[in-house]
């Protein structure tokens, strides 16, 4: 139980007082340079009087950070370190436990966990809300000093404390960190000719990875269709979400960006390339994690009818950062423009609605199978039941038998059973015709 304690706290009051503006100057008056001196003295009165020593560099520095962070969740300041991390996400591998997280209102969310690392591993979902980390409270916490607590070295843990999307009591969830893999694209085989097509996120190899998977694939089998997934994927660079979309179309505007200044229009177009692969049926897959680049990739393929696309609403993170060096080494991260996708849709705040709205189902767990099996009884459960000693022959012998091509192959099958958007998907891809697209 803790103990109270008391404490008498000396109030000094300090008052500034300003100059009254000189005759001719209108009341009031917004003057440019009148903001800046107010600046100048609070931080002159903060280095003086503060109770412990402060420097003017750091106060400056600070104020720098809240001002960015006070314009929306994704502007920030970025120290030195914090640059080098946002080079190294991009480019290489880094450590951490692999989670896109955003701040709103305050409080600290979870857009999505990048798929195979340790945060998607400990069940950390999009859309919860990270409360505490390693037990101080993220309340007011800025979304760079939250970045930077929940990296670390490989090897050492972090425990967050999660409330689940719709659950009462928050809990402590431990996770070791870990490298974070770059591979941003995974291939399997659904049935023969139809393939999946899994992008986890947008970094520098994506559009290379996922072009040398088709070609790997397609001179052994020839595409019939492809199941795109971009669910809880976080995004990444714009240019490779452009290249991905490039992928399945031919030339024709993709996205562009527009700024405050109607003349900052920016066009994305695509452009023909030999390997395009712009006849193959697909349908897309995407949720409430997919964001930024991945609503991009989304909204294109939508707009210009060449995928249909299946899931649960995207999140809606429709704004173009501009990430600027300092001669320092440190820089800002700025909101400096929105996206549009072909027919003029913004994503911001609104995200893109699916042609087939089929939320997730998630499998029965082993409890519920228990339960089932409890109340299930079959010739097999009876007392002395005669054995089929033929079938467990059989039984035998098929895995005596069993290659690697069954063994994928069960693996398609067993991961289609547990992922009903997975399963409506196939079944529609195989049944589309071959698309043109719309420019």
């Amino acid at each position: 139980m803790r103990t109270g304690i008391w404490f008498v706290c000396f109030v000094m009051l300090l008052t500034l007082t300003i100059a009254p503006a000189p005759l001719g100057a209108a009341p009031g008056k917004d003057d440019q340079f009148e903001a800046l001196r107010r600046f100048s003295q609070v931080v002159d009165m903060v280095e003086t009087h503060y109770v412990k020593k402060v420097t003017k560099a750091e106060l400056i520095q600070n104020s720098i950070k809240g001002m960015l962070e006070q314009l929306d969740p994704h502007s920030a300041f970025l120290s030195a370190d914090d640059f080098k991390e946002l080079q190294d996400s991009s480019s290489g591998a880094f450590h951490g436990i692999g989670i896109e997280i955003s701040s709103e209102n305050g409080r600290l969310i979870v857009v999505s966990p990048i798929e195979d690392t340790p945060a998607f591993k400990a069940g950390l979902k999009t859309g919860d809300i990270i409360m505490e980390i390693d037990g101080e409270s993220t309340m007011e916490l800025g979304l760079n000093d939250a970045v930077k607590k929940i990296r670390g070295p490989q090897g050492t843990s972090v425990t967050l404390t999660i409330l689940h999307k719709g659950a009462q009591q928050p809990i402590d969830v431990t996770i070791a960190r870990g490298t974070i893999p770059i591979v941003s694209v995974k291939t399997q085989e659904l049935e023969k000719g139809y393939l999946m097509c899994r992008i986890t996120r947008f970094n520098e190899h994506t559009t290379k990875e996922l072009r040398d998977k088709l070609a790997e694939y397609s001179k052994k089998t020839p595409i019939k269709g492809i199941v795109l997934d971009l669910r809880n994927n976080p995004g990444g660079l714009l240019d490779q979400a452009v290249s991905v979309s490039d992928t399945f179309l031919s030339d024709g505007l993709i996205v562009y960006i527009q700024g405050k200044d109607p003349q900052s229009r920016r066009d994305f177009n695509g452009r023909k390339e030999a390997d395009d692969l712009i006849d193959v049926p697909i349908v897309t897959l995407i949720n409430a994690g997919s964001a930024s680049a991945a609503e991009i990739v989304a909204g294109a393929l939508q707009d210009r009818k060449r995928s249909l696309l299946i899931g649960e609403k995207t999140f809606g993170k429709g704004s173009v950062q501009t990430v600027v060096s300092l001669p320092d080494g440190s820089g800002i991260k700025l909101t400096t423009a929105l996206y549009y996708t072909p027919s003029g849709r913004s994503i911001q705040a609104e995200g893109i609605v699916p042609d087939l709205e089929i939320p997730f189902v998630a499998p029965p767990t082993d409890e519920d199978k228990t339960l089932k099996d409890r109340f299930t009884f079959r010739e097999k459960d009876l007392n002395r039941h005669l054995e089929n000693t033929s079938a467990k022959k059989a039984k035998k012998n098929a895995k005596a038998t069993v290659s690697d091509k069954a063994d994928k192959a069960e693996e398609a099958r067993t991961m289609i059973e547990k992922d009903n958007q997975m399963r409506l998907a196939l079944e529609m891809v195989k049944t589309l015709p071959k698309i043109r697209e719309i420019r």
